[in-house]
């Protein structure tokens, strides 16, 4: 497949990708701020619920990949039910019932993760099954996720932007309205690029049981599957760990909260920036020591902030940049390989529950990063906001930096040691 990819249609498709980013952090960190500062409920009910959602949120990947896969001919209708429950929980979650908000509150935010599991799955899947060269398929994934970080880095100054000089129920209200045009510019896009787009259709109807290909026995029980999703669930957590304790190192061991915002701001804007450093890269050398070269230049940037000290604001932006140029790799590159085993094994039919798969790992390493970092912390004596001893600060510094640089050694050198498999998937069919 030679045909040159045109830009109009990597904006169409990867476009859905900004709404599908901005909505998150409302939903994560606006909606419970909300609900405790100005409805007055207790934040550790609302965490509580949050914690029960994201598991759930987590377990229903799968079925939304299998059922994607099944009812693929309807992948339209399944997009279109994916938006309407997007942006409809979205709504829900800033008018809140205020007789039964709590309630309100859970159901909302089911409702709209649910949503945007669906409309997630399906947008990945969509970019795995379109016919393409291997190395557009890394330009598939570049434009997506750095559309992507565009969408989060919207969503970070929104709410300040729109709430200037009003109240809480006023900016969110006027985030809703913001949102859901947004949402249907890029549902119209997305649905008028799949009318033209050349993609593979499935050669077998999907099977549900039995060891027939569609079976999840059978999906995971192909080597370079295995090998494939533990390097991608090892990495993922590697780079989670850091992610969840990236606000308690920034106030408590640099004493820089202040500049939390500005720090984020610079690691999303260079992990877009980096999206053709990648493409190019990828090409020269290949997709698998690209992504070996976006590990070391990590660790070697972690290796650095593990001596960072308090106050050093400059070398922390640093940081945040370098980090950012290898979030770009992450985000780009294991998709584009994940679409390059599916057209060569030709297993389109299975190609949603591959991506659920991938989907799930993600925010199952998520879980872990927090059910392991924070308790382990804990035990060391450290609270967030307490007064720093020497001891405190070099287990936070190796907690965020260190081992996070010790997990990704090991991915390395486990990834290049598997190159060979990894990179020619037709070589290990089931």
């Amino acid at each position: 497949m030679n045909t040159q990819l045109k830009r109009k249609d990597l904006f169409s498709y990867g476009l859905m990708a900004l709404p599908l980013a901005f909505a998150g952090l409302p939903i994560y960190l606006h909606a419970p701020d909300f609900y405790a500062g100005t409805l007055g409920q207790s934040l550790t009910s609302l965490g509580l619920l949050l914690l029960a959602l994201r598991a759930v949120d987590a377990v229903q990947d799968p079925l939304i990949g299998s059922l994607s896969d099944r009812y693929h001919q309807h992948r339209a209708l399944i997009l279109v039910l994916g938006v309407m429950m997007l942006g409809g929980g979205f709504w829900m979650l800033f008018h809140p019932h205020l007789s039964a908000p709590l309630t309100w509150f859970a159901m909302a935010v089911f409702i709209c993760t649910t949503g945007f599991s669906i409309v997630s799955i399906n947008l990945q899947t969509l970019g795995g099954i379109w016919q393409v060269s291997e190395h557009q398929r890394t330009r598939i994934t570049s434009w997506r996720e750095a559309l992507g970080l565009l969408g989060l880095l919207t969503a970070a100054m929104g709410p300040a932007l729109l709430g200037a000089n009003s109240d809480a129920s006023t900016a969110f209200h006027r985030l809703t309205i913001a949102y859901l045009p947004l949402l249907a510019v890029a549902t119209w896009a997305l649905l008028a690029w799949m009318k033209t787009a050349p993609l593979t259709r499935p050669q077998e109807a999907f099977k549900p049981s039995g060891e027939t290909r569609g079976s999840w026995r059978a999906l995971i029980s192909n080597p370079w599957r295995r090998r494939f999703f533990a390097l991608f669930a090892l990495n993922t957590l590697a780079s989670a760990i850091p992610a969840v304790l990236v606000l308690f190192f920034i106030r408590d061991r640099l004493g820089a909260a202040e500049y939390s915002g500005l720090f984020l701001l610079v690691y999303f804007l260079f992990g877009a920036l980096a999206m053709p450093l990648w493409q190019w890269l990828s090409k020269r050398v290949g997709k698998i020591q690209a992504w070996a070269v976006s590990m070391a230049l990590s660790i070697i940037t972690f290796l650095w902030a593990v001596f960072l000290q308090d106050g050093q604001v400059e070398a922390y932006a640093l940081v945040c940049a370098f980090s950012g140029l290898a979030l770009g790799a992450d985000l780009a590159l294991p998709p584009s390989i994940l679409a390059d085993h599916i057209a060569a094994e030709k297993s389109e039919a299975e190609a949603g529950r591959m991506f659920s798969l991938m989907t799930l790992l993600s925010k199952a390493s998520l879980a872990l990063a927090t059910g392991l970092a924070l308790p382990l912390l804990g035990l060391a004596g450290y609270q967030p906001g307490i007064t720093m001893t020497a001891e405190l600060n070099l287990t936070l510094s190796l907690s965020y930096a260190a081992l996070p640089c010790i997990l990704k050694t090991i991915t390395m050198v486990w990834l290049l040691s598997q190159a060979n498999h990894i990179a020619q998937p037709t070589s290990l069919k089931a």
